[in-house]
């Protein structure tokens, strides 16, 4: 108990899967394993799939995917997500790598201040997110995924999608 508790609460934390906003990467049901520990030494980095404490009612926990860092502008519109970062580059972000489908979206533009992150689940159609709700502020951040471990037959350490922008 010494030595699994600490772990338990400041390091590595259990995550079930509610609903199907994280589709088709996670389902319903999936056991997950959030690391706590790495967002002490960094920030979380877009295309991390992140639980966090829900802005509207903390109690809640969400999982979702990180689109837009702080001090960007993103411009949603159609199927394409136009991010302008911090030093002004501008690049339409690819999730080819993780979402299989074309996504449509209502014409919207945001801007993230310095401790903002905008976050979005996989299954844009059917997802709560930074798109109704607003902005997750670095706080209300727990940790990434790291780990799948149910069902076993999709048993797999998380890796990002390595954006080329």
């Amino acid at each position: 108990m010494v030595v699994v508790l600490p772990i338990r609460y400041f390091v590595f934390q259990p995550f079930v899967v509610k609903g199907a906003s994280m589709e088709p990467n996670f389902h319903d049901g999936d056991y997950l394993v959030v690391d706590e520990l790495s967002y002490r030494f960094k920030d979380p980095q877009r295309g991390e799939v992140v639980v966090f404490r829900y802005p509207k009612d903390e109690s809640q926990r969400f999982i979702k995917r990180v689109i837009g860092l702080p001090g960007e502008q993103l411009d949603l519109n159609g199927s394409t997500i136009r991010i302008t970062k911090a030093d002004g580059q501008v690049v339409d972000l690819d999730e080819a790598k993780y979402l299989p489908k074309l996504i449509y979206f209502t014409e919207q533009k945001i801007i993230l201040t310095k401790d903002e992150f905008f976050v979005l689940g996989d299954n844009r159609f059917h997802s709560f997110d930074s798109r109704g709700w607003g902005l997750v502020k670095r706080n209300e951040i727990i940790g990434r995924v790291a780990v799948r471990l149910w069902p076993f037959t999709a048993i797999d350490y998380l890796l990002e999608p390595a954006y080329n922008n």
